[in-house]
């Protein structure tokens, strides 16, 4: 490295943003997710031993260490480190790492670990390409993401990987992490002059949702935005804070975790009849700009499946919901979103409609029965079956509109659906009591 590539990488790294000149460069200074690089924890120790020979996948949200560990990692070992970030390379850039660690470890046994941000970006044919580097041991391989690896990387990779998922950090470890970054004289604002209130930094890692990279963003907002006083202090106050970080950073991702970890939530809660609760996750959801159709088909499915003929009134009044939503939009759009929600978390709940899927199981374990002759149209009947339709009674025929008679096919017994009596089921429990067969 010449001169000037020297004094070029010295202003970069000046010039960079607080979050990134504060991270953590070895295992003492990296605070959080201690169940994985705790004392004593397998992980700590093959860092520390510099042993660590078995690729690893690092699963979490945002801002909470992934890429960071992998610095350290980078920082510690003795082989060979390299990174590729999955939005920008592709295969082309991975064949060029590979070809270079197949001639370090084939020339000087040197052995080669590959830091890969957002593996999940790639697709399976880009992850199929690690395969054969990664079984032979020519690269460790060190994946960091967001997304659900169960569901975004192949099978394959993961069977030679060993999973870690990272937890958001708590306040109190965010708040550590701001005074370090207000005392650091090298990397922080140790030499000027700043003071924080205790209820300002608070309020930057309470409202950082364990993303400590928002929470370093916004107190550099805070400094950097705030002249000093007369007395050469920059101050920052509860209202500077507030200004920095307007709004609790949201973690949430419309196809990944979150996303279904939130609905699902709201589901349950729904069908445990907690209106609160269902207003949280309603909130969250809305709040993190999910599609308020998408919420509504959630809700249309629970008028069936969960609410079913408990409160038959449940689809009607959500479906009126839906639609008045279409005509109002957003943000007044929020009470048709509420409404609905609250009457389904407020019914009585039956989920007594899945009696289809046990007839469909029945069908697919059994095959299709006919239907007895005199249900069946006269028109499809051969000459000598036709007669057979006199046996038919028809309801109307008959006091209060109905009669006994079979309708299921011989030899099908049925008793799928089984009314729980909660709500209006109630009544129909009576109704079917009065018209049980007595054949």
């Amino acid at each position: 490295m010449d001169l000037f590539e020297h004094n070029r990488k010295e202003q970069l790294r000046r010039e960079a943003p607080l979050a990134a000149r504060m991270r953590p460069r070895t295992l003492d200074e990296f605070v959080g997710q201690e169940h994985i690089i705790g004392p004593g924890r397998l992980l700590r120790r093959a860092i520390e031993t510099d042993r660590l020979f078995s690729s690893i996948i690092f699963w979490g949200p945002p801002g909470v260490g992934k890429t960071t560990l992998a610095a350290v990692i980078a920082n510690t070992t003795s082989a060979h480190f390299e990174t590729l970030n999955a939005v920008l390379a592709g295969v082309a850039d991975l064949r060029k790492l590979v070809t270079e660690a197949q001639e370090r470890r084939g020339m000087y046994g040197k052995r080669t670990i590959l830091a890969i941000d957002e593996i999940h970006r790639w697709n399976k044919a880009q992850q199929d390409g690690l395969l054969p580097v990664v079984e032979d041991g020519t690269i460790t391989l060190i994946g960091a993401t967001t997304e659900n690896p169960f569901f975004s990387i192949i099978a394959p990779l993961l069977s030679r990987s060993r999973i870690f998922r990272f937890v958001p950090l708590t306040v109190a470890q965010i708040e550590a992490l701001l005074r370090q970054a207000l005392q650091d004289e090298e990397r922080g604002y140790g030499k000027r002059a700043v003071s924080v209130e205790a209820a300002a930094l608070h309020h930057l890692a309470d409202l950082a949702d364990g993303d400590v990279r928002t929470a370093l963003n916004a107190l550099e907002l805070a400094v950097e935005s705030t002249p000093p006083d007369a007395d050469g202090v920059q101050r920052i106050t509860l209202a500077v804070a507030e200004e920095s970080i307007q709004r609790r950073a949201m973690q949430y991702d419309k196809a990944g975790d979150e996303h279904y970890n939130t609905v699902s939530a709201f589901i349950k809660s729904i069908r445990g009849s907690d209106p609160d609760a269902a207003l949280y996750y309603l909130a969250k959801m809305v709040a993190a700009g999910e599609d308020p159709r998408f919420i509504f088909r959630r809700l249309l499915i629970a008028a069936a499946e969960d609410v079913g003929l408990a409160s038959p009134m449940a689809i009607a009044v959500v479906m009126a919901c839906a639609q008045a939503f279409e005509w109002v939009g957003m943000p007044e759009g929020q009470y048709h979103l509420a409404e609905a929600t609250l009457y389904l978390a407020t019914s009585h709940k039956s989920n007594s409609v899945g009696a289809y899927w046990e007839a469909l199981k029945y069908l697919e374990e059994h095959g299709y029965s006919p239907p007895p002759a005199y249900l069946r149209d006269p028109n499809t009947l051969l000459r000598g079956e036709r007669d057979q339709t006199s046996a038919y009674k028809y309801p109307h025929a008959y006091p209060n509109g109905w009669v006994e008679q079979r309708y299921l096919p011989q030899g099908v017994s049925g008793g799928w659906f089984r009314p729980k009596g909660h709500g209006y089921e109630q009544r129909i429990l009576e109704f079917l009591e009065r018209r049980k067969p007595k054949l």
